[in-house]
């Protein structure tokens, strides 16, 4: 029986001459399998009668946007995911998405090996390779850029060669990922650190320095989950898109940082994720108001190794899942409205309502009706401060 490969499949040069540089290497028939998160682009069944054309002895095609929204994304707003405080984990909760179906389909027809287009110096070949053998150990992986230096050159002469329906035009100079939560751009110019970035990287965001109205907005929440906006009832996929919209029209989230990739190099990223800064915004605010404080000080803890974790490629492992129950249980009464201006590349925060709120006015009021029973203060303070007076009093002896 002839072995079978199953292929992550964009539609584009690279993976469309993979198809055939797979067969010619493995003598394996291959399987093309495309996911759509949201990136935009051509029409699925364009892309896989594409596949079919390239060699593929079957072509499977997902539209996988919900899904990825209420299960990925999700996930990374409840968890307020900021690697290294900024990055939204764009690529990153995307990869495992794709796995998922490529492991499903690897199973379906019956391949033994999944392939990607991954090169040997990012972060994706261990996304892709990690998820991978968590769902289906028995699975190899290969990836042609990187374990048979099929470079670009190759691949625009194997396309000629084999007279491929792709069109082989110059390459941007840009390396571009995107998806509904964001967009990220590398390489180019952007690899030399004292460049600035120009407009024309940018898609997802209008220049913030641009004069226009401001946007206000209201986004609701249900135990963590954005369900509403502008009192309007939303999924989660149209409350990412409808952010994209607004925000984005008033250049908010954009990113422009050196990262620590997993594979030990710094690499220069420019990202644009206004729909995930703008809901990770409010979700943070409306957690200040409604979550307990010890609660909320080990919750940021945790937010920090979880993105860690979903950067290195593990969403499938045991420590990922444990924290998963524990971001959705801190995030149990995380409920309300947060009101936010959109403009100048901010999303700032106006106002905060919740029936879950621990904000109590009459605690918190200086004015008449202060029930802070200030009396108990000094007290307090002398037993807070003890330990320390008591080593200071050591220290100075």
């Amino acid at each position: 029986m002839t072995e079978r490969v199953v292929l992550a499949y964009s539609g584009g040069l690279d993976t469309s001459v993979a198809i055939g540089w797979i067969a010619e290497e493995t003598g394996a028939e291959v399987i093309a399998v495309a996911v759509d998160v949201g990136q935009g682009g051509e029409d699925l069944d364009v892309i896989r009668k594409r596949a079919l054309a390239c060699g593929a002895v079957e072509a499977e095609v997902a539209d996988a946007k919900d899904e990825f929204a209420e299960e990925y994304c999700l996930p990374a707003i409840k968890a307020n995911a900021l690697y290294m405080d900024r990055y939204p984990l764009v690529s990153a909760i995307s990869r495992p998405a794709i796995v998922k179906h490529l492991v499903a389909a690897a199973k379906k027809h019956g391949a033994d090996t999944v392939a990607h287009g991954c090169t040997g110096k990012g972060n994706d070949q261990v996304r892709f390779e990690a998820g991978i053998v968590a769902l289906a150990p028995e699975l190899k992986c290969i990836a042609p850029v990187r374990d048979y230096a099929m470079t670009r050159d190759k691949a625009i002469a194997f396309c000629e060669e084999k007279n491929l329906p792709i069109a082989t035009t110059k390459k941007s100079p840009y390396s571009i990922d995107q998806n509904v939560f964001g967009r990220a751009v590398e390489t180019g110019f952007l690899e030399d650190i004292w460049n600035g970035p120009i407009e024309d990287i940018y898609e997802y965001t209008s220049n913030p320095a641009e004069p226009r109205e401001a946007d206000e907005v209201v986004i609701s929440f249900k135990a963590g989950v954005p369900v509403a906006i502008d009192g309007k009832p939303v999924s989660v996929l149209q409350a990412i898109q409808q952010l994209n919209e607004r925000a984005g029209a008033q250049g908010i989230g954009r990113i422009d940082m050196v990262e620590d990739r997993l594979v030990g190099i710094k690499s220069r990223e420019v990202y644009e994720a206004p729909g995930a800064i703008a809901l990770i915004t409010a979700h943070q605010e409306l957690e200040n108001v409604t979550v307990e404080r010890e609660l909320a000080r080990y919750k940021r803890q945790v937010e920090q190794r979880w993105g860690e974790m979903v950067y290195d490629g593990l969403w499938f492992s045991p420590l990922k899942r444990a924290l998963d129950g524990f971001i959705n249980e801190a995030n149990q009464h995380v409920t309300g409205d947060i009101r936010m201006t959109l403009h100048g590349g901010r999303a700032v925060v106006t106002g905060r309502r919740s029936e879950e709120s621990l904000y109590d006015f009459n605690l918190a009021t200086y004015d008449s009706g202060d029930t802070f029973d200030q009396s108990k203060a000094q007290g307090f303070i002398e037993l807070f401060g003890l330990s320390a007076k008591i080593a200071a009093k050591r220290d100075q002896a």
